[in-house]
């Protein structure tokens, strides 16, 4: 098995992610900024593309609010596969993709930092919380007798002062689903997980538009912050390869034991008679 082959140790990469996630958690809490100046960002989005004519959340949201077999779906997905596809895909790449798996996490990981970053310059109020002579309808809100959340974001019911609901610019929400998006394109191997390639990063920037959570320039720049991490991934990858003379450092150093990797990932035993005639 080559280097560039050698799967990282699991407990590593949870605990990675897990500091990831939590840092991720905390910096939109920390972030949270002035009410009056996220509400002004919020503005300052919605009038530029009222002048530009791309405000395409305001006909999106109507339609999700006056159409319950649209919006009830819709927030369902907003509130629950933003957290669930992305640690399927990394733990899918993992057991199947390793190959791909240390560069497609690192570039997750460096967006989202990128991420915080945004939160923490431009705090900027959703749509849903601008007020309503604005035209704009809370359908998390309005359907929320259907779900587990309450008024207050996706959170569950009694936990929405455990989120940042002005930390609407950029979106990972579209972003994270571009990541997923990616990545099944690319490396999956059946028509199926390719289609939802597709379908799943496009369903969600119409999600977070629809149910007035984003603005269409917040989901532009999530798709920018992505293609900011991704460039940067890669001329740190091709950097320290220069620098260590290989292609791909995947264990920093480290070699990884038969018994650290899970069954799916360890070599099969070798024939006793091959060996013995090497």
């Amino acid at each position: 098995m080559t280097d560039r082959q050698k799967p990282t140790r699991w407990w590593a990469e949870l605990l990675l992610l897990g500091l990831v996630y939590g840092a991720y958690t905390g910096g939109r809490l920390l972030a949270r900024g002035d009410v009056h100046l996220a509400v002004d960002h919020g503005l300052t989005i919605l009038r530029a593309e009222e002048r530009w004519g791309i405000d395409f959340e305001r006909p999106l949201n109507g339609l999700f609010a006056h159409h319950g077999l649209l919006g009830i779906p819709a927030d369902f997905v907003y509130a629950s596969l933003h957290y669930l596809v992305t640690p399927a895909v990394l733990v899918w790449l993992y057991l199947r993709r390793p190959h791909a798996y240390r560069t497609a996490r690192s570039w997750l990981v460096l967006s989202t930092l990128l991420g915080l970053v945004g939160f923490a310059l431009m705090p900027t109020c959703p749509p849903r919380l601008l007020d309503a002579s604005y035209g704009f309808t809370d359908t998390m809100a309005q359907y929320s007798s259907y779900g587990w959340w309450g008024a207050q974001a996706s959170a569950p019911r009694g936990l929405g002062g455990l989120t940042n609901q002005y930390a609407a610019m950029p979106s990972l929400h579209v972003g994270w689903a571009l990541w997923c998006g990616i990545l099944l394109w690319r490396c999956g191997r059946r028509p199926l997980l390719r289609a939802l390639g597709i379908i799943y990063p496009a369903v969600t920037a119409l999600v977070v538009m629809g149910t007035a959570n984003h603005y269409f320039l917040d989901a532009v720049a999530g798709v920018a912050v992505m293609g900011i991490g991704y460039a940067l991934t890669h001329r740190a990858a091709a950097r320290t390869s220069r620098f260590r003379g290989t292609t791909t450092i995947v264990s920093g150093g480290w070699d990884t034991s038969a018994r650290e990797l899970l069954p799916a990932q360890r070599p099969a035993p070798e024939d006793d008679t091959a060996a013995a005639a090497r």
